[in-house]
């Protein structure tokens, strides 16, 4: 749609005889595709890079103060909620079998249910569903998986690092070895499948039912269910400030490893925000086994010298590696790994990544069926990649 945006006055001016710089409005065109598709505040990185040929008007800016419009839902005395969400899909029924899993076909999934009150037609936005997976040629491919470099890193160098394989290894021990948090933890979804949204909604909730701590549990009981060692913080660390939230996470994330120093594994579990247009938001989904799922983004640093991440090559190898296990299991379950200049606290492990589940525009029940099928794939790569003894020693 950019694309068209750009050409119908590029076509003009050529028929008007005017001489047009091609190079310079292809080069504009592609800034804005990949304008769209970046997470919640990255559209600094690319300010930083190509500043002086992005339209400023064109991306909002981050929010900067949640408490206002979030409704508080408290729960002083009972901090560690009872899982209200729709429990994790039994796997009794899948087959014991060493063979191969056939991958699922993938198809497009079905247009919304239509489901949800009216709404207004002065307040009623539209909701754009698209599988987000990457076509695009500049994509970095790695097995299953592919990357989109928005770094100074050779994409061959990055290529090298991937193929390094898996570099996490678990350890045969009782204690926690998974960390997952929220820095923003109040991040919710649209209530309903529809083509249509409520412009008023500022898709934030304190309630753990509804926010990233719905989705974060199904991931814990996924892993748990595999054998491994969990810690699910619930701290609502961009509430009632979203400023700060990430100095706040760092230090819940430090306090964990200063009493387990047996993790291995922090996942900052969020979800997107992809907005092209005034009343035009973006639901990255797909069809998986019968059901729609919201489509998961991993994202994962660099270093340009300024970030004080010296360890992102090893939460490179690690992102590749989840990745690659997912697709392999649910093709097109994930969008391309987000690569770029941005510490998000990955300077604290050697397994630390952010998860983007959905964007604001999936439902909840799509990004918990997310959570399973994303838990289920991460549990196995765990699994078989545990450390010998002889490894723990060394």
């Amino acid at each position: 749609m950019l694309t068209a945006v750009l050409l119908i006055p590029l076509s003009l001016l050529a028929l008007s005889g005017q001489q047009v710089d091609i190079s310079a409005w292809t080069e504009r065109a592609a800034l804005l595709s990949a304008m769209v598709n970046l997470p919640e505040g990255s559209i600094e990185l690319l300010k930083d890079r190509f500043a002086g040929q992005l339209d400023e008007d064109y991306y909002k800016g981050e929010e900067q103060d949640v408490g206002p419009y979030v409704e508080p839902w408290q729960d002083q005395e009972n901090p560690d909620l009872p899982n209200t969400v729709p429990e994790p899909v039994s796997s009794a029924s899948e087959p014991q079998s060493e063979a191969p899993k056939q991958r699922p076909p993938v198809t497009e999934p079905p247009p919304a249910a239509q489901t949800g009150e009216e709404i207004p037609e002065e307040h009623r936005g539209r909701i754009l569903q698209e599988n987000m997976a990457g076509t695009a040629n500049n994509l970095i491919a790695y097995r299953q998986g592919k990357l989109r470099n928005y770094t100074n890193v050779p994409d061959s160098e990055v290529q090298e690092i991937m193929e390094q394989g898996m570099n996490i290894h678990l350890e045969d021990t009782d204690e926690p070895q998974v960390l997952i948090f929220h820095t923003h933890a109040t991040e919710a979804y649209e209530p309903y499948d529809s083509e249509n949204y409520d412009m008023r909604n500022s898709w934030r909730s304190t309630d753990h039912t509804k926010n990233m701590i719905a989705v974060g549990d199904v991931l814990e009981k996924e892993l748990q269910a595999a054998g491994i060692g969990v810690v699910h913080d619930k701290t609502l660390h961009d509430y009632p400030s979203y400023n700060g939230a990430y100095e706040r996470s760092a230090e819940t994330i430090k306090s964990y490893l200063e009493k387990y120093p047996s993790i291995k594994i922090a996942l900052d579990v969020h979800r997107d925000a992809i907005q092209r247009e005034e009343d035009l938001i973006v639901k990255p989904t797909v069809e998986i086994e019968g059901k729609k799922a919201a489509q998961l983004m991993i994202i994962t640093g660099s270093e340009d010298g300024t970030m004080g991440v010296p360890n992102w090559r090893e939460n490179l190898r690690f992102a590749a590696s989840i990745q690659d296990a997912i697709e392999q299991d649910y093709p097109h379950l994930t969008r391309p790994i987000f690569f770029c200049y941005r510490k998000y606290n990955m300077d604290l492990t050697n397994g630390s990544l952010l998860f983007e589940v959905g964007s604001q525009a999936n439902t909840l029940e799509e990004s918990i069926y997310t959570a399973q099928l994303v838990g289920k794939s991460l549990a196995k790569l765990l699994q078989d990649n545990r450390s010998s003894g002889e490894e723990v020693q060394n």
